[in-house]
């Protein structure tokens, strides 16, 4: 790199590139590690890849935040209070939609703070790892994900019609039971 994009940083506080950067690549490898246990743990019908991603960007923002605080109340303050104002006026549905918006703030506090090349360095990995979410598909548990709801409209003693039905057709059950589909 050359010298001059090391020496962007006017903030307060000296930034160490190393440490920055161990820091974001070590908070990508833990939120990673997380994010495997989550997938492999869940049990419910709430799953969602968007959540899983969150896991995984959400430590490497949080890391670029504690970074450029470094150690200063007053930007701790400032922070807080740019966060509960992006809470009241927005309601995001998405959790990963959140995380983008978390990085643009923590990004965008960098550069208030003459934090450029963090900003620059938090910029690029946040842009790699979504993408690399994205183009992974990291998160993803089936091809399909979806919920098959059945209504029966006849009553509970021709429930073992509907059994006979299902099990007709022998791997398509199974494949129904492997792939995680409530079959009984």
């Amino acid at each position: 790199m050359n010298n001059w994009f090391l020496r962007g940083d006017f903030g307060a506080a000296p930034t160490n590139y190393t440490a920055l950067i161990i820091a974001l690549l070590l908070a990508f490898v833990c939120g990673h590690a997380i994010a495997w246990v989550y997938m492999f743990t869940h049990s419910g019908l709430s799953y969602s890849r968007s959540y899983v991603n969150t896991l995984i960007i959400m430590p490497v923002i949080v890391a670029m935040v504690m970074m450029i605080l470094a150690n200063n109340l007053a930007l701790a303050f400032g922070l807080m209070a740019i966060f509960a104002m992006v809470r009241f006026r927005s309601i995001l549905r998405d959790t990963l939609d959140t995380t983008y918006v978390l990085a643009v703030i923590v990004i965008g506090l960098a550069c208030g703070t003459l934090k450029f090349t963090s900003a620059v360095i938090g910029c690029l990995a946040t842009i790699a790892i979504m993408l690399y979410l994205w183009g992974t598909s990291f998160g993803t548990r089936l091809r399909y994900n979806l919920i098959v709801n059945i209504q029966w409209v006849r009553s509970a003693a021709d429930l073992d019609s509907l059994r006979q039905l299902l099990r007709r057709s022998r791997p398509a059950y199974r494949s129904a039971r492997a792939s995680g589909f409530a079959v009984r």
